[in-house]
């Protein structure tokens, strides 16, 4: 379990090193925290809250079990000074956390995600989708529109593939760089996933990732090239194959991923 410790401070200086932009809109903030509607959840997880602007609307919700998770020790302090009712702090990495140790039951997670981490935290998401049945977050625009991208976008991408398999996606709204503290030299969006109605995908899910990788690793090229390059397989005799990957929906990737398990050589 990660230690829960306290401290003091007057201010935080925003650090390069941790992507730390602080928002300072209160109604951008609020309409973040507004976002999530926490159904299903027995725990609520504010990933990076900085100098707490999202947290304190956070805290009037009155979740269950609200907790943050800060790396910036910095920011710890601050918050222990000036949000004393924010009593569950958890100093450490998201990205290191433990997230079922930490939280035995249902979690969704938010936050205004540091850029560097942005698509790092979806991926431990994804570890954890299982527990986690609703992300709301705020992270760089060009990102935000990637995860929602659908098949024949220039965007759509593995982690637009990767993160429909198990979630409905929503781009909610974009946000301009002024409102930040420093400006950040890129616009932000705020996204929202709730787990859809895919339970298991019905094939073989770390093939099914090894897969996504594979195809959009080399994007340009046609799925026959970079399966060919990826896998030894008995037979190339796919329709599929004639494709590019951006041009496939979840469900085809899906039947993709069972047809390659099937044509491997040395499987049955």
């Amino acid at each position: 379990m990660e230690k829960i410790r306290k401290g003091t401070t007057s201010g935080v200086v925003p650090k390069k090193s941790l992507g730390q932009h602080f928002l300072r809109d209160k109604g951008i903030a609020g309409k973040i925290a507004a976002s999530l509607s926490g159904e299903g959840c027995d725990s609520v997880l504010e990933v990076g809250p900085g100098m707490g602007i999202l947290t304190g609307f956070l805290i009037k919700r009155d979740f269950p079990d609200f907790r943050v998770v800060e790396i910036d020790r910095e920011s710890v302090a601050y918050l222990r000074n000036t949000l004393p009712e924010l009593t569950k702090i958890i100093e450490g990495d998201f990205l290191t956390l433990d997230i079922r140790g930490n939280f035995p039951g249902k979690v969704a997670v938010i936050g205004n995600f540091p850029y560097n981490i942005s698509s790092q935290i979806f991926f431990r998401i994804l570890e954890n989708r299982d527990i986690v049945p609703e992300v709301c977050g705020m992270l760089q625009r060009e990102v935000a529109q990637r995860i929602c991208a659908g098949p024949g976008s220039k965007t759509y991408g593995i982690l637009s593939v990767l993160l429909q398999t198990y979630y409905s996606v929503n781009y909610l709204f974009t946000v301009p760089a002024a409102v930040f503290s420093p400006p950040p030299k890129v616009m932000s969006g705020v996204v929202r996933l709730t787990r859809n109605n895919r339970g298991h995908p019905g094939c073989d899910e770390k093939l099914l990732f090894r897969v996504v990788k594979a195809c959009f690793n080399q994007r340009r090229k046609t799925l026959r090239n970079s399966v060919r390059s990826a896998f030894s397989l008995k037979s190339t005799d796919n329709d599929l194959l004639q494709l590019r990957p951006e041009q496939l929906s979840v469900d085809q990737f899906i039947e993709l991923t069972n047809w390659i398990e099937k044509n491997i050589k040395g499987s049955e």
